[in-house]
């Protein structure tokens, strides 16, 4: 099945809402086809939004229909399949970040995109890993290839996700138009441009997924208690409930996470990475040394900030702090506060039940591996996924790769009480862009555990200051 890669300017529906007081009117272009190839039509187009004022003359904050930037806002969670949003309530009840971004004057790109799971008639799997990277990537470069048409400033587009779809704005910010993704891009018919982004915002990515098992028990080894909610879904309500469950990882869990905390310093160490005033963040063999150390000034200043606005913080006897300022934390308590979530590997799993492990198969495999320790202590009779596969869903891979166009500019955002993955991981991802000159704006936001969209004020702040309305 082929589709045309158009876009009709005059195929829209003029729509009101209103929602806690605030009134939006905006054009719809909806169901838009960014590939002429899809695999899956389902998820593979995209909803665009732009305020009406900007067709009537107007300005909302400084910007106008030439001027507007576009936020691309991906819904894709736990590696799944993503539909294309619409101005909405988010789960939360607050109007989501379409909504809100329309509000603000931006221009709304709203992409679906193939994510695990996903079969074709013949029972062959076609969301596997890229797929879900390659469709964000021709959802862009439909909005360049069609930039005279669309409104909005196609060079000041900034993508936005939550947990695996902040690793996808993470990993479209760093890779614009590498090479190794053509291949794919062209198997499903994308428009002949470019699919570099100006920024991209990241709320708790779920990143580096090769090396994500030793960085979690980095941080967890030694918590064997673990803390978690199971999802299940009513069949005849449809209702999600929710229910707690704690319980002691296995003596075999156990082994494992001490194997794999005793693998991450090699690895945090081979990145070489450096704090902006060119000191080495490094970790000795027990896992301790200055990367450690800027991930505590991280949770110091998440903790400051919180004592600034009025919290009151003495119930933590692990925080030393006087007259708002923080004297010491005693790291490791600050651990245990958390709790572990996760049992051992928390993402490459030895018997292939996590949904990475999903993400990772191919077109006739479910679930593979893709870390030589999980492959080398499978009792699923696991395989290994491709290297190419596991490289193109990593943006650590590409960072300073000179065929890479990367954002300038980051936005990353990382609770200080998420336990869905480890702190190593968004640090990690920090020091290294910065070390490459992007600009990283970087915060560990107190009594957040693994959530997005939750200071959208501020993220439109950042936003407006990159992009400078008005100038």
């Amino acid at each position: 099945m082929e589709a045309k890669l158009i876009f009709d300017p005059e195929n829209y529906k003029v729509e009101t809402m209103e929602l806690d007081g605030n009134r939006l009117v905006y054009r719809a272009y909806e169901d838009l086809s960014y590939a002429a190839k899809p695999v899956d039509p389902r998820y593979q187009k995209m909803n665009i939004f732009v305020p009406e004022t900007y067709f009537e003359g107007g300005r909302i904050h400084g910007y106008d229909r030439d001027t507007a930037p576009v936020f691309l806002s991906n819904t894709v969670g736990g590696y799944m399949p993503g539909e294309p949003a619409r101005p909405e309530r988010d789960s939360t009840g607050k109007p989501n970040a379409v909504f809100m971004a329309l509000l603000h004057g931006y221009v709304v790109a709203a992409p679906g995109a193939r994510g695990r799971g996903l079969q074709d008639e013949e029972g062959l799997f076609t969301g596997c890993a890229p797929a879900c990277i390659v469709d964000l990537k021709a959802a862009v470069r439909y909005l360049k290839y069609h930039a005279e048409q669309i409104p909005g400033n196609m060079s000041r587009i900034i993508s936005n996700g939550t947990s695996a779809g902040g690793a996808l704005s993470s990993l479209l910010g760093v890779t614009g138009n590498h090479p190794d993704y053509e291949t794919c891009l062209a198997e499903i018919g994308a428009a002949p441009a470019g699919d570099d982004i100006f920024a991209a915002s990241c709320y708790c990515p779920i990143t580096n997924l090769d090396h994500a098992d030793m960085a979690y028990e980095w941080e967890f080894s030694g918590l064997d208690e673990y803390h978690r909610m199971n999802f299940e879904r009513d069949e005849t309500t449809g209702e999600v409930k929710m229910t707690p469950e704690t319980g002691l990882m296995t003596p075999e869990q156990i082994a494992l996470s001490r194997e794999l905390k005793e693998m991450f310093p090699a690895y945090l160490n081979s990145l070489q990475l450096k704090e902006e005033d060119g000191r080495p963040l490094m970790l000795n063999k027990d896992g301790e040394g200055t990367f450690q150390e800027y991930i505590k000034r991280q949770v110091i200043a998440s903790i400051e900030k919180a004592l600034e606005s009025g919290a009151d913080l003495s119930a933590y006897g692990w925080i030393d702090s006087r007259e708002g300022k923080v004297r010491e934390i005693d790291f490791q308590e600050y651990i245990a506060y958390r709790t572990r979530m996760k049992t051992t590997p928390a993402f490459d799993d030895i018997v292939l039940k996590t949904p990475e492990n999903e993400l990772f198969g191919d077109a006739y495999t479910a679930s593979r591996h893709f870390t030589q320790f999980s492959l080398s202590h499978s009792s699923a009779a696991g395989k290994m996924a491709e290297e190419d596969q596991i490289k193109r869903m990593n943006p650590m891979n590409y960072i300073g790769d000179g065929k890479c166009s990367t954002a300038p500019y980051f936005r990353i955002r990382h609770g200080a009480d998420d336990r869905d993955t480890s702190l190593a991981v968004s640090a990690m991802l920090t020091a290294a862009l910065r070390g490459h000159g992007v600009e990283v704006d970087y915060h560990l936001p107190w009594g957040f555990a693994h959530a997005g969209d939750y200071d959208l004020p501020e993220l439109f702040h950042w936003i407006d200051d990159i992009c400078k309305p008005g100038e």
